[in-house]
């Protein structure tokens, strides 16, 4: 992939690409929607109309295009594509809990390190490994500039936080901040073409108190600045406020609305409080006044939950947001593992992702620790992606299981070269295969270096096939031996 817009070319099998190959670009036939009266895929899906996104989103999920304008319309969907973007190289895509499982990965600069280049390199890492979305996550310098390369490189949809850039733009005092700053710097990062944002408007004055007793208090970087915007100025969340003018500019270039959770837990022992439920419950009613001003919304979820409370935590978003698309970070099921929470994340994501949860936020080995680079974004990534499969097998969604199936028939007949065409990262698996029989005759021996060859279950079970099918072409079959029980 000599850009990092494009994706490499993957395995080719026998269930529908989730990237459909058109005639068209999809695009060509879109009209204009200047001066429409129905501006966003919600608007237009609750008149009625299968939109050319709707249509490409059908043939990638190999769903109906009835189903997916109904869902679309019913608030269980959401398809991220501003309209600038879709001038661009975007490929749209849905999230909801009738598609298939979706992963988001972050990536973006610090005040301390990483430039263009380095963002470009991360977003081709995320798209050639399956990231369904990308979030631009910077907080340092030359922030529109990296978007921008960001945003006209990305097949994918963009996402962001739009506090970010409007603090450094502020010079990282969040007390300077007026509701204005924040409009406007939503207004521009909507005319680039970012795609959803998360807004942190359902943490109130009033849910302060309630993370006192708190192990790590307020975890969500927007959450704390606005927690702290709120304890200096002792006014009421200016997001929350302002809510109807954001909704009329998300509206205006169809920006999906990521409702943040900026009281998500940031340990096992803070998980399911009062204080996080508090917000849940003024997302739900966000969820209802974003659908009246016609725009798409998804709601955040929490990052560290104990095993035995996700299934719970994603029921309860569903009961208080109308079954809007969760989107949850993780979530973490312990908190003793450093260095591996893409692993302690991954099990929490795949559980949450069989409950309902329609998109999981990857973590990486650096979550908590530094900023991810490339290699970490793609473990991050690979880590989701087994868990958003997991959750696509539990759930029995169409073809899900079609490529386990094709991988399984090349393990126990040896295709070594299947195999590894067939894994979600053929060039790691190809490489431990080759660490102990690197050399070409081994793509076709019946056993690896684990058991060898004679110890190889499949190739033993192979040799039984071999004599009953021989037994039976000779007439010689045994009969089963009779056994008494007492």
């Amino acid at each position: 992939m000599g850009s990092p817009a494009r994706r490499r070319s993957r395995p080719k099998i026998a269930h529908p690409p989730r990237r459909p190959k058109l005639l068209l670009p999809y695009w060509e036939s879109k009209h204009s929607l200047q001066g429409a009266d129905n501006v966003t895929q919600f608007e237009r899906a609750k008149s009625g109309e299968i939109t050319p996104e709707m249509k490409f989103v059908a043939q990638r999920e190999d769903l109906p295009e009835e189903l997916i304008r109904s869902e679309v319309a019913r608030g269980r969907m959401v398809i991220p594509a501003n309209t600038v973007h879709l001038t661009k190289r975007l490929e749209p895509m849905a999230i909801g809990i009738a598609a298939l499982t979706k992963i988001n990965a972050n990536i973006g600069n610090s005040a301390v390190t990483s430039d263009e280049q380095t963002e470009l390199e991360k977003l081709h890492m995320a798209v050639h490994h399956g990231a369904d979305t990308v979030m631009d996550l910077s907080t340092g310098k030359n922030i529109d500039t990296i978007r921008q390369a960001i945003i006209d490189a990305s097949p994918v949809p963009i996402g962001t936080v739009p506090i970010y850039q409007m603090l450094e733009e502020l010079g990282g005092d969040i007390d300077d901040m007026r509701p204005q700053h924040f409009l406007d710097m939503c207004e521009k990062q909507a005319k680039q073409g970012v795609d959803y944002m998360t807004v942190h408007s359902g943490l109130l004055q009033e849910h302060l108190s309630l993370t006192m007793q708190r192990i790590t208090g307020i975890v969500s970087r927007g959450g704390s600045l606005i927690a702290r915007w709120m304890m200096t100025h002792r006014q009421q969340n200016p997001l929350y406020t302002h809510f109807e003018d954001l909704c009329d500019i998300f509206r205006q270039y169809d920006v999906t609305w990521s409702l943040g959770d900026g009281l998500r837990p940031g340990s096992i022992a803070d998980a399911s409080d009062e204080a996080q439920f508090a917000e849940l419950h003024v997302l739900g009613e966000l969820t209802r006044r974003a659908w009246k001003k016609g725009c798409q919304v998804m709601v955040e979820g929490p990052g560290h939950v104990p095993m035995d409370q996700i299934d719970m935590n994603i029921k309860r978003q569903m009961e208080e947001c109308d079954e809007a698309p969760f989107y949850v970070l993780g979530p973490l099921v312990t908190d003793i593992a450093p260095g591996y929470d893409h692993i302690t994340s991954a099990i929490g994501a795949a559980l949450a992702g069989w409950s309902g949860a329609a998109m999981l936020c990857y973590v990486t080995p650096k979550e908590h620790l530094g900023l991810p680079d490339a290699e970490d974004v793609k473990q991050g990534v690979i880590a989701y992606k087994i868990a958003a499969h997991a959750a696509d097998l539990a759930r029995h969604r169409k073809n899900a299981r079609v490529r386990d199936d094709a991988l399984s028939r090349a393990r126990f007949n040896f295709d070594w070269n299947e195999q590894f065409r067939l894994s979600l990262d053929p060039e790691t698996a190809r490489k431990y295969h080759d660490q102990t029989l690197p050399q070409d005759t081994f793509k076709s021996a019946h056993f690896c270096s684990m058991c060898g060859p004679k110890y190889c279950s499949m190739k033993i079970t192979q040799d039984i096939r071999d004599m009953a099918a021989a037994e039976a072409t000779n007439g010689t079959e045994s009969e089963p031996v009779a056994i008494q029980l007492p």
